[in-house]
Parts: C-alpha cells; sequence; structure tokens
C-alpha cells in the first residue's frame, strides 16, 4: 500500500467510523446524547460538535483559507440531526480530496496557525492522520460516555472497517 491508497482508505475509515457513531447515538434513549456529564466537552453531542469543528479547521488549512473558528469547544450544530448532515459532507469532503491527492501533494508542506496563535506546518498526507487519529481519540470519549447511561458502545476500530469493506 502506498501513501496515497493509505490516506484514501484512512478518510473512508473515518467516515465510516463516524456513521457507527452517530447510528449509536442516535439509538440512545432520548436526551442521553446532550444531557451532562464528567467530560471534556460535557456531553455527547458536544464532543462530537468539538470533531467536526476540527475537521472543519483542518479543512481549512488544506485550502489555504481562514476557518473562522474561535475555539476548539464550539458548539456549530446543537442539533444533532444538523451536526450529523454536516458531519456526513466534511466527510464526503475528505474523501473526494483524498481521492485527488498525489503523492507528491500529499508531501508538500502547509503553512498554517493554531487557534492559540501558534505557526505550524505539516505534509498534506500528516493533516489527514492527524484528523482521522483525532476524530478517533475523541470517539473513545464518546464510548466511554455510553458506559455512563449505561449502554453498550459500538465497535469503531479498523480491523473491522476493512473486514467489513473488504468486498
Amino acid at each position: 500500500m502506498n501513501g496515497t491508497q493509505t490516506i484514501r482508505m484512512l478518510a473512508r475509515y473515518n467516515a465510516w467510523a463516524n456513521k457507527i457513531m452517530f447510528d449509536a447515538v442516535f439509538a440512545l434513549p432520548s436526551g442521553e446524547a446532550a444531557k451532562q456529564r464528567p467530560t471534556l466537552f460535557k456531553n455527547m453531542v458536544n464532543t462530537l460538535n468539538h470533531v467536526y469543528a476540527v475537521d472543519l479547521i483542518w479543512q481549512a488549512h488544506l485550502e489555504g483559507r481562514e476557518h473562522g473558528i474561535a475555539a476548539l469547544s464550539a458548539v456549530v450544530h446543537a442539533d444533532l440531526g444538523e451536526l450529523w448532515q454536516a458531519q456526513q459532507a466534511i466527510d464526503a469532503w475528505y474523501i473526494a480530496w483524498s481521492d485527488t491527492l498525489s503523492e507528491t501533494a500529499a508531501g508538500e508542506m502547509v503553512q498554517f496557525k493554531l487557534i492559540g496563535g501558534n505557526p505550524g506546518a505539516m505534509r498534506r498526507g500528516d493533516i489527514l492522520l492527524h484528523v482521522v487519529n483525532h476524530t478517533s481519540y475523541h470517539r473513545g470519549f464518546i464510548a466511554d460516555l455510553f458506559f455512563q447511561v449505561p449502554a453498550r458502545p459500538p465497535l469503531t476500530d479498523l480491523p473491522i472497517f476493512l473486514r467489513e469493506t473488504a468486498a
């Protein structure tokens, strides 16, 4: 597997895992997704908003434009249904972006400024890896919140994705 093949697979994995997680959150009893809990972003919906906001930030960095997001705790869509629609759109963007990415472009450096004002630079391919890693990390937060419901969290592991999409 080469770099762009891996990038494309990871973009698809991330979209798949997001769908699995959103489906599971939608299936929870009414009010559980927005119920205040002892966690960094206070509830499942806010945690999903954080993931979405960060996806938007990195999309803007890849496109070389400002993102307009002032805080990592921004609640872009308080309604879970609206957030899911928006998440599907950004996931589709990352898939389409990865599908057109060449090996040369994947290795290009992108200059950006973090929300705190610090400058940064990463290769395009590494940005996608960061987006997927960041999302996986916060899906773990949400999985932990499922146990507080109590409910069983969904499985969003890469080997399951690879098995399910192999056909």
